[in-house]
């Protein structure tokens, strides 16, 4: 496997407004994902019902403004329960999100010197039906102006009297149409209840190819192998409802990927490739790396996709270099044919910029 590069080519600094903060979080601090739309950056922290959208101006990306998705989709819970997006895609003139479907398990609580209560926090795990989130909205481009924006419902720009609605895939309280399905599957159903930090499920990026959705696993990873879950969906009603697949007509594939035991932080599409990025399925630091599969899983059936099939194109963080926890690589996207940017959770103090602003990394891609 050729290496193209370790260190980026350039930065660009994404200019957040303040009053779109959280008062005990910052967008900067949580960035889970980034789907690039021409000029225009899509971006989701993993603490909200919502997405943001920036604007590149010169080297840079401004005028944020956010979309409260619970415009455009009815959602199980309110918005106080975090979707937990994980993965965006931008595809057929919808933007496609996924929450990570994930339980979570709480964390000692640092401010109680008890370690009866401490160890105690420690047993609870978590259920947020927002969670289980797999939607498209529409996402169009103003022929005035070139702006890109969100609508609950539109006519598709190419094909006369065809409408795009805002869906999303049938869910509840405690499950979506997919995890449904999974409860089942041999490889994951064991996983289902285990919480997403504890090697349990847990989705941590999209990509969609033509009528492909992919699906990449954070966790579990088997035997270091990582596994992408293949689905796609049909409209019925104003819902999405899997649409069975593949030569025996399944609800949803499977496809193994040898990333020497690291899972799945994000995916994303540069052309008819598919774009992994690896790194450690546990709550720990180590090394983020970016791989590329070309052409893509194979169609109609299940696969092994070992690590030699994997064109590896640059490790993203090296994690010894920066205090525990921080530069997390968490979402990718082309700008172009030639660079694409990595935004990352917790950033470390030298990208921070003023009370909102972060600075992300260019890397030059072949």
């Amino acid at each position: 496997m050729k290496v193209l590069h370790l260190k980026p080519i350039a930065q660009s600094l994404l200019k957040f407004d303040e009053e779109h903060n959280r008062q005990d979080d910052e967008i900067r601090g949580d960035l889970s994902t980034v789907v690039n739309t021409e000029n225009y950056l899509w971006l989701a922290f993993d603490k909200s019902v919502g997405v943001e959208r920036l604007l590149k101006d010169g080297e840079d990306y401004c005028h944020h403004k956010h979309f409260s998705l619970t415009e455009y989709i009815d959602l199980p819970a309110d918005t106080s329960e975090e979707i937990d997006i994980e993965g965006l895609a931008y595809a057929g003139h919808y933007l496609w999100v996924v929450g990570s479907h994930s339980l979570k398990r709480d964390k000692p609580d640092d401010n109680s010197k008890k370690l009866k209560k401490r160890t105690k926090l420690l047993s609870k795990v978590k259920n947020d039906p927002n969670r289980y989130t797999i939607a498209r909205i529409p996402l169009v481009k103003k022929q005035n102006n070139g702006e890109f924006t969100l609508r609950k419902s539109t006519y598709h720009p190419d094909r006369n009297g065809e409408e795009l609605k805002a869906a999303k895939l049938k869910s509840g309280k405690k499950s979506s149409e997919l995890s449904k399905a999974l409860k089942k599957d041999k490889h994951l159903k064991k996983f289902m209840k285990i919480p997403g930090k504890d090697n349990g499920f847990d989705i941590e990026g999209i990509a969609v190819i033509n009528d492909r959705i992919f699906l990449g696993l954070r966790g579990p990873v088997l035997c270091g192998w990582a596994i992408i879950i293949e689905i796609a969906v049909k409209e019925k009603k104003g819902k999405l409802k899997l649409k069975k697949i593949g030569r025996k007509k399944q609800k949803y594939r499977k496809h193994f990927v040898d990333l020497k035991g690291m899972g799945i932080r994000e995916l994303a599409v540069a052309k008819e490739d598919l774009l992994i990025l690896a790194g450690p399925t546990l709550d720990c630091d180590g090394m983020m790396t970016l791989y590329r599969l070309n052409g893509g899983p194979e169609d109609q059936k299940e696969s092994l996709i070992e690590h030699e099939q994997l064109d590896k194109l640059f490790d993203v963080t090296l994690s010894h270099k920066h205090k525990y926890g921080k530069e997390k690589a968490e979402g990718v996207t082309l700008l172009d044919d030639k660079k694409l940017i990595v935004v990352y959770d917790e950033p470390s103090e030298n990208r921070q910029v003023g009370k909102s602003d972060v600075k992300v990394d260019i890397f030059e891609y072949k």
